[in-house]
């Protein structure tokens, strides 16, 4: 009712002016008059709170309509009050009441004359819900809805294989509401039916995308041939959950996340990982290694390094500032895709060697070479070994359980060259490495020495030199057992040599120390109040 010019009656006007100075327009009760309608149904006579809770009984008998969607062929039942169904227009409907209701008596006579030449069609406006209409769709069309499948690649017996893409079938939530809409809205007298619309879902990752990984972008080896079976067994897990990750352009690759979590359950076992400085078994110790060859597989590569983090202390199987550590949460190495085509990593061992090779798509011009040189810039000699009590190791022995290192400071350079000439050098990384003393640890101190015994008083002889009684054993036994060695024998202490980590001579690793395998950086200095750090593995 609203935009219309309500027209004077002047009939009516002479008679109603008395009736102004003696009814006020408030205290008539005011009943909607012939002419207002809500789909085709008569509001006259009623009040605004009877108008409205007739129209709230409509909807409730629409509510509970019958409401049938057709998906592929395949139809669902369900009634319009469990899709959600709402009014979606009251304000429009109350506003037009309340502006008769809140008129005085000239203007409601001037609404009803109009009303009367030209009734109001109100339309009652409903709708379903999104969300509503999602879970029924869930619920009720699997058979029908297919989820796409990716295309994948894995590369076996040195050649790489293709699984194609599978093509999805999905609902469109928002078409198919709409059309539920348009359904509902040309009436609830009877069964409502709809056609969900439905559309192809294309994998985000084709056969064709992965076609495209032909070429070696980057392969780098490191040697764990002085590794134990544990260690070695981590080395070959670890690299087996890296292996065959497939990254789009600007997907990035965490080697924690691939890795994780360091447990029994996972694959890994106990090995040798320092912590706070010294050398600790760690489940999944070694990985560090996993980390560095990935590192230097991305650098030839020249894929963007997203993070990597040098150990606090150097490491052997490859030069200074070459290495990459995993510690917790807080050390990671992080590498994405800065190609527009994908990228295959793939990593394995074989014998005693770790490898790492990136798969992609060869964009870089065959008379462009790259190097990386490690460049060191200071050397700060371990110190004396530092010795440890062990009450548990026979007395004066000695063993070491950790080399020396010598702390380190140092450079890693990026040269790139074009037909052999030298056209950038850029600075990657500026690390430095602490030193720590070798440590060994020493059993209890030899006992003291016993006493000489004092020589036996010589017997009494008898006539004829007859001796009576025997003459006791100048020396006593000494018993043997825990704490005590004969005489005669040398203490067994073992004297073991302490020997610094000497830095790999060649690329792409060095053979690591015969000791202790190195496997991964100390913690930071420890802060008064913080958490124990986890040991890096």
């Amino acid at each position: 009712m609203k935009n219309r010019n309500w027209k004077a009656a002047p009939v009516f006007c002479a008679a109603v002016m008395s009736m102004l100075a003696a009814v006020p327009a408030w205290a008539a009760e005011a009943k909607l008059p012939e002419g207002i309608q809500v789909e085709g149904e008569s509001l006259a006579g009623l009040t605004r709170q009877e108008a409205e809770k007739r129209i709230e009984e409509r909807l409730d008998g629409m509510a509970g309509q019958l409401v049938i969607l057709d998906v592929q062929g395949e139809k669902a039942g369900t009634t319009a009050r469990d899709l959600g169904f709402y009014w979606s227009n009251p304000e429009e409907i109350q506003a037009a009441i309340g502006e008769y209701e809140e008129a005085n008596l000239v203007r409601r006579y001037m609404m009803a004359a109009d009303l009367e030449a030209e009734p109001l069609e109100l339309p009652l406006e409903v709708s379903v819900e999104e969300e509503a209409i999602r879970a029924f769709v869930e619920e009720h069309c699997q058979d029908v809805v297919s989820v796409g499948q990716n295309a994948s690649i894995i590369r076996e017996n040195g050649a790489f294989q293709i699984t194609p893409e599978v093509t999805g079938i999905e609902v469109d939530l928002e078409a198919t509401a709409a059309r539920l809409n348009q359904a509902l809205a040309e009436g609830l007298e009877q069964e409502v039916r709809a056609e969900a619309v439905v559309k192809e879902s294309q994998p985000a990752i084709t056969a064709a995308d992965l076609e495209t990984i032909q070429d070696v972008l980057g392969t780098f080896s490191t040697d764990f041939s002085s590794s134990g079976a544990a260690r070695s067994t981590n080395l070959s897990v670890g690299a087996g959950k890296i292996n065959g990750h497939v990254l789009m352009p600007g997907e990035t690759l965490s080697g924690y996340e691939c890795l994780q979590p360091f447990t029994a359950a996972n694959g890994y076992k106990s090995a040798a990982a320092y912590e706070n400085g010294q050398v600790v078994d760690s489940i999944g110790g070694g990985v560090c290694q996993i980390a560095t060859t990935l590192y230097n597989a991305a650098l030839l590569a020249e894929i963007e390094i997203t993070q990597r983090q040098n150990h606090s202390m150097s490491v052997g199987y490859v030069k200074p500032s070459r290495d990459a550590a995993i510690a917790g949460t807080y050390k990671d190495i992080k590498v994405t895709n800065n190609y527009e085509t994908p990228i295959y990593v793939e990593g394995y061992t074989q014998g005693r060697t770790l490898t790492f090779t990136i798969y992609g798509k060869e964009t870089r011009p065959a008379n462009r070479e790259i190097e990386f040189i490690s460049e060191t810039l200071g050397v700060v000699n371990p110190g004396a070994p530092k010795e440890v009590m062990n009450a548990s190791m026979a007395p004066g022995s000695r063993r070491q359980v950790q080399s020396a290192h010598r702390g380190i400071r140092s450079r890693l350079w990026k040269v790139v060259r074009v037909d052999g000439a030298e056209v950038e050098r850029t600075i990657l990384s500026t690390d430095t490495y602490n030193a720590s003393p070798a440590i060994v640890q020493v059993g209890p101190p030899l006992p003291a020495a016993l006493p000489a015994p004092l020589p036996a008083p010589l017997p009494e002889t008898t006539a004829g030199g007859a001796t009576e009684g025997t003459v006791p054993e100048t020396t006593p036994a000494i018993p043997e057992g825990p704490g005590y060695e004969q005489p005669s024998q040398s203490p067994s202490s073992v004297i073991v040599p302490v020997e610094t980590t000497p830095a790999p001579s060649s690329e792409p690793a060095a053979t690591a120390p015969a000791t202790v395998p190195e496997t991964a950086p100390a913690a930071p200095p420890e802060v008064p109040g913080a958490l124990p750090e986890q040991p890096a593995v």
